[in-house]
């Protein structure tokens, strides 16, 4: 059994659907008022479930994950900042060069963190 779904908790699934797939470039396989869904290729997928869902619970609150980008050259983490302002994604952090390696954080509409990261080999 492997990890294959990775849910971010949002406050309008429709908004971060449409922030996702602009992102992505790719069309979602779910779209509902409640939830949306992607997959990718490499077998992960990704929910976007609303907290405002009839079935939706948590006792939790905050953002205390990160979506991770590897990517595979120094380029690619440069090209992905670059694209992702025009595009008006908040950026948290710009891009430095971390102990793991070369990095940036941005943020979705709802603050998760999504990292870019060229790790050093």
């Amino acid at each position: 059994m492997q990890p294959n779904l990775i849910i971010l908790y949002v406050t309008d699934p429709l908004r971060s659907c449409a922030f996702y797939q602009s992102l992505f470039g790719i069309e979602p396989d779910a779209i509902f008022p409640t939830y949306s869904a992607f997959s990718f290729e490499n077998g992960l997928n990704l929910g976007l479930w609303s907290t405002h869902a009839q079935d939706f619970t948590s006792g939790g609150s905050g953002h205390r994950t990160e979506l991770c980008f590897l990517v595979e050259s120094e380029k690619q983490v440069e090209e992905l900042y670059q694209n992702w302002q025009q595009l008006g994604v908040e950026i948290e952090q710009r891009p430095v060069t971390a102990i793991f390696g070369r990095t940036f954080v941005a943020l979705d509409p709802d603050g998760h963190r999504l990292r870019v990261c060229l790790p050093d080999d």
